[in-house]
């Protein structure tokens, strides 16, 4: 039986394009725009080539907060190989010696049900390499023809590669997570899977225990951690059930059909291609220093200081989410939630500013009944019709007890739907607060006993589902408005007396 499926070398290696648009090979790219798609635009893509300090920055920034060894010395080399995404015929890479090797990425996945029990994972870096995006086919299905975009061809491109650490799809599409937001908290990209600023390479293979790892097929270019996964799990089982059936696996390249949710090959890797590497001849020797090591009297604007650099270091999410269990006593599994959503911690936290609320009831509200409306309407936190004023005020008539749970989450509907109004106008406009008048109550309880007998009787009886009727009953006379605890107090009285 085949078991511990592993992701091999370069598995899940995050292609992350930089948030600056400023490219890795300057020159010619920052005129892009003005000259895309004539002739003289894809020959000189790839011509006058200038190393641009902020990719330079963002990479050794990445390789810091991933724990790896920035090399103080690093080459550039040329990738040989004919495609029609790439007009120069090679692609600048560092293939010798990268920029940054030997780092880890810790990360946490979630297992079981209710209560969730979080468990580290952790994953080796091998490497993190500077290198020239290609350009983009668009497969016209349709028409029989593929189309090439060219406008990202030239710009910097941070390669991360990670070892064969993980064994499933949800491990891999949870790491690839942690970097994004590791990316997104240094503001080296914005790594936004969608618009392909974040693409994902997975190899994969099977094997016995005990056995080295078998050969692997690579799945390229996914945009989403959630197609990660299943790409990841469909071809553990699609290859050990070939194995099991005497076939063999071919060293090959596939793709991810989402619509199908199954991995298609797309060229086999049987002939090694020889890429030619060579040196970049227009690109000398990356050198980077830290204080010890800074020449005297050198122009801080021409020098890379890696020390520098480290200083300015953002808190990363891991130590956010420390901080959110320490300071609100949340869950881990919480603070993960909030920090996965981009725009959903900063609303948290502004919550918490404005209200008296409890942190737990204000987290519960947040990842529960915020972030429900949100994903059902697949709107993002930026674009949510309730303001956190608006539900720190809401949290604040429950805390006080002037509505009901019930009536809260109709005040928080009526927010959702009719911006402007705030939770005291529609309390007051929907006659949602709680009855203050003690009599008032006892009167429908009395009332409410008196004409259901039957249930009364069931309670006698020993039926505990009987109370939670009559609070039932009680709380559709008053139209929500009474609080079931103050409800089932009456009742237990007036049933005892």
């Amino acid at each position: 039986m085949l078991i511990a499926k592993k992701i091999l070398e370069h598995a899940s290696s995050g292609q992350a394009a930089l948030k600056f648009s400023s490219a890795l090979l300057d020159g010619i790219i920052p005129d892009w725009a003005s000259i895309q798609g004539t002739p003289r635009s894809t020959s000189e893509a790839a011509r006058w080539q200038v190393l641009n300090r902020r990719c330079v920055e963002a990479a050794v920034m990445t390789g810091l907060a991933l724990g790896c060894r920035i090399n103080r010395k690093s080459l550039f080399d040329r990738k040989h190989y004919f495609y029609a995404d790439l007009p120069a015929g090679y692609q600048i890479t560092q293939q010798r010696l990268p920029i940054a090797v030997n780092g880890s990425l810790a990360y946490s996945i979630c297992v079981g049900k209710k209560p969730a029990q979080v468990v580290p994972r952790t994953v080796r870096v091998k490497q993190i390499q500077l290198e020239q995006d290609s350009g983009k086919s668009l497969h016209d299905d349709l028409r029989s023809q593929t189309l090439i975009d060219l406008n990202r061809a030239g710009v910097g491109l941070l390669e991360v590669v990670l070892e064969p650490d993980m064994s499933c799809g949800e491990e891999a599409a949870t790491a690839v997570r942690e970097l994004q937001l590791i990316l997104q908290a240094l503001g080296t990209s914005q790594a936004n899977m969608a618009e392909g600023q974040l693409r994902v390479d997975a190899n994969i293979s099977v094997h016995h225990p005990g056995e080295p790892l078998g050969i692997r097929t690579e799945v390229k270019n996914l945009n989403s951690a959630r197609f990660l996964a299943k790409a990841i799990d469909y071809e553990i089982q699609r290859q050990i059930s070939e194995l099991e059936n005497g076939g063999e696996i071919l060293n090959e390249t596939r793709s991810f059909d989402y619509k199908l949710g199954c991995t298609v090959p797309m060229r086999d890797k049987e002939g090694k291609q020889d890429y030619r590497f060579m040196p970049e001849p227009n690109l000398p020797p990356l050198l980077l220093y830290d204080s010890g090591s800074l020449p005297a009297g050198v122009d801080p604007q021409q020098v890379i200081n890696i020390d520098w650099l480290r200083e300015r270091l953002p808190e990363l999410p891991s130590v956010t989410r420390e901080k959110l269990v320490r300071q609100y006593g949340m869950l881990p599994e919480h603070s993960v939630a909030l920090l996965n959503e981009v725009g959903l911690l900063e609303f948290f936290q502004n919550v918490m500013k404005e209200t008296r609320a409890e942190p737990k009831r204000v987290t519960s509200w947040v990842l529960n009944t915020f972030l429900g409306f949100l994903k059902q309407q697949n709107l993002a936190v930026s674009e949510s019709p309730v303001t956190p004023a608006a539900l720190a005020e809401l949290l604040d008539l429950l805390d006080r007890k002037a509505i009901s749970s019930s009536a809260a989450k109709k005040v928080f509907e009526e927010l959702w739907r009719s911006e402007g109004k705030t939770p005291t106008q529609i309390v007051a406009e929907k006659k949602l607060e709680l009855m203050q008048d003690p009599e008032e109550l006892e009167q429908l309880c009395r009332a409410t006993l008196e004409a259901h007998p039957g249930v009364v009787m069931d309670l006698k009886k020993g039926n505990p589902r009987a109370i939670n009727k009559l609070i039932g009953l009680v709380r559709k006379t008053t139209l929500g408005r009474a609080d079931p605890a103050v409800i089932k107090e009456v009742l237990e009285r007036q049933l005892s007396s």
